[in-house]
């Protein structure tokens, strides 16, 4: 499967009065052409960084993408010029973020905001745009979408509005979805129906997702493949069934035992990872993760180890990971 966009070595930083923080340690993944691919981290790992650095959203200063590159249909957007970069962003290359409520303009109405990036990037009239603003409505599930386009969004519900940044995301077809965190904020029936209709949407359409998240029990039933991300670096890397049922890498193995499961039962309880993540103003000299691992020895305090394939379809930077593994095989330890 060909790849629709490559990052090679990507590192980005962030430079305060309290010193450089290194938000993003050199990153490298593909996504392919039609897939979804999860990522997922707790807060502070660099995920929301990561993708925004791809489509050149950081703010500069204080941000800055100091490394690596981004290839998109034989272009690397991080050397394009900030007009190349318009036409790419929102158009080919869509982006839903966190939280709509600010990500919405509260002074125009619902159909304006969407009408806009069909102008801008589609060269339709106002007719033309506003029509295809009622079919995208329509496609996303807001009832009465012909009358609610001259609504502002605080006429809107969590959900309803969520809707609206997927429409306006999806308003100008593009090849990749990249959606940061899209049902963080909504109640679990709510997060469902926003998933769902991900899903099928993307087969409808046909593009490639870029999915942000910090809840593994979204990822199981979304996503293709998971890239797991900590103190700015990849740590693992796999296929979701891979992953769920034999994970390489400590960090991930302690994000799945802290998820509540059905089949868990009462004797097992949910585990946290001891300590906290380390200062990304000042990382450890050998593996983030080493100081809240079980599974650490001198040389993980020493040396940060490469992320390497253990497989053909499988990548982790651990240099205990075999050992876990076997503990996991024989029983020593539950997933």
């Amino acid at each position: 499967m060909a790849a629709l966009l490559e990052v090679k070595g990507l590192k980005t930083q962030f430079f305060t009065q309290d010193g450089v923080v290194h938000a993003v340690n050199g990153i490298s993944y593909k996504l392919n052409e039609g897939e979804t691919l999860a990522i997922v981290g707790e807060s502070g790992s660099g995920k929301s960084v990561g993708v925004m650095s791809l489509i050149r959203l950081i703010p500069q200063p204080p941000g800055k993408i100091v490394a690596g590159e981004v290839w998109f249909d034989g272009r690397d957007l991080l050397q394009m010029t900030d007009d190349e970069v318009r036409q790419v962003r929102g158009n080919r290359i869509a982006m839903i973020f966190q939280d709509p409520m600010t990500s919405l303009n509260p002074v125009l109405t619902i159909g304006q905001q969407i009408m806009e990036a069909l102008q801008l990037h589609l060269g339709m009239d106002k007719r033309q745009a506003r029509k295809r603003a009622i079919e995208l409505l329509e496609m996303v599930g807001i009832p009465g979408a012909a009358n609610r386009l001259d609504s502002y969004p605080h006429q809107y519900s969590g959900g309803m509005r969520q809707r609206v940044m997927i429409a306006m995301g999806l308003s100008c077809n593009p090849q990749v979805l990249i959606a940061d965190e899209p049902t963080t904020a909504l109640d679990v029936t709510i997060q469902a129906q926003i998933v769902d209709l991900v899903k099928s949407l993307k087969e409808q359409i046909g593009m490639a997702i870029i999915w942000i998240t910090h809840d593994l029990g979204v990822v199981a039933g979304l996503a293709e493949r998971v890239i797991v991300m900590y103190a700015g670096h990849i740590v693992e890397e796999a296929e979701v069934h891979e992953l769920y049922s034999e994970p390489h890498h400590p960090y991930t193995l302690g994000l799945l035992r802290s998820v509540p499961r059905l089949d868990m039962g009462k004797s097992k309880r949910l585990i946290p990872i001891d300590g906290l993540p380390p200062d990304l103003i000042d990382l450890p000299k050998g593996c983030p993760f080493a100081p809240r691992c079980a599974y650490r020895t001198e040389k993980c305090v020493e040396e940060p180890p490469p992320i390497e394939a253990t497989s053909p379809t499988r990548r982790v930077a651990c240099w205990n990971w075999e050992t876990m593994v076997a503990d996991i095989k024989e029983g020593g330890i539950y997933v």
